[in-house]
């Protein structure tokens, strides 16, 4: 049980669940679900902080906890001072994501989804969460025009993503360009995805159903206001656009928010690599 505020386990969940990963790579993992799921993917975990209402749900976690792990428990009030949420659960686990590697990502690539610059951590967490729900193997952070992509793994990004983040393999990429190379010596074709009146590039510029994504590829995402760099664009094998309908009205969508853009090209991805074995009434 723990009664102070300056304690130390609460000071570190309290960073934790703030965001701050320290040197170590530890994150906050809060609610019941994103437990489970932290649990779920075997991941290690450092302790798990229950306050005196959350303490109910560990008869659904403790079977899934490893017998070595400290369980901790506080007060609702002292909880509520470390939690990152308005509403919290009242459960949280300190847990190391796995990080995944060129190595181990794109020998076994079929599918990935790349985001540059993409800064909110909300659209991160959706498109990975999107990602991992049509078939993607993996996801991939990078920087665009020195702006750099949010944290898969901050409390907000952790959220949206409903625990994928926690299971789908996510690279970060230091170098674009390295990153791009790698793809093309691994044969995985890269999509860039862009607005249907850019017309710098040379490469193609292809609906989403004229790509065939049944062989490997990558899908390119970029910044919810600047999009991608020209370099990002030129570098990819062909551009893709998502068709709009006519405006009916004098001032229309300008553009699809980073993350629908995503899964709409995921979706389309799916649908053709399951399209073949599906068999009409």
């Amino acid at each position: 049980m723990i009664a102070s505020r300056e304690n130390r386990w609460l000071k570190r969940f309290r960073a934790a669940l703030s965001g701050d990963r320290g040197d170590d790579g530890i994150v906050g993992v809060e609610g019941v679900r994103l437990v489970e799921a932290a649990l779920g993917s075997r991941l290690p975990v450092e302790a798990l902080l229950v306050s005196d209402s959350g303490a109910s749900h560990l008869s659904r976690i403790l079977p899934v906890l490893a017998a070595d792990v400290p369980v901790l428990q506080t007060s609702d009030k002292l909880f509520a001072g470390v939690a990152g949420t308005r509403a919290p659960q009242g459960i949280a686990v300190l847990a190391k994501p796995r990080l995944a590697t060129i190595e181990n990502v794109l020998p076994r690539a079929k599918l990935l989804v790349i985001m540059a610059g993409v800064q909110d951590p909300g659209n991160v967490g959706t498109i990975v969460r999107t990602a991992e729900a049509f078939g993607a193997t993996g996801a991939v952070t990078c920087p665009a025009d020195g702006i750099g992509t949010a944290d898969p793994f901050s409390p907000k990004a952790l959220r949206a993503s409903a625990g994928s983040s926690l299971r789908l393999p996510i690279l970060s990429a230091a170098s674009s360009s390295i990153f791009f190379a790698q793809l093309g010596a691994s044969k995985i074709k890269l999509y860039a995805a862009v607005a249907a009146e850019v017309s710098t590039a040379t490469s193609p510029l292809w609906r989403p159903w004229e790509i065939d994504w049944k062989i490997p590829a990558a899908i390119l995402i970029g910044n919810e206001g600047s999009g991608l760099p020209f370099e990002y664009v030129r570098a990819a094998d062909a551009r893709v656009f998502i068709p709009q309908a006519a405006a009916t009205a004098p001032v229309g969508v300008e553009s699809l928010n980073a993350a629908m853009a995503a899964t709409i090209l995921l979706y389309e991805a799916m649908r053709q690599k399951h399209a073949s074995r599906e068999r009409r009434p």
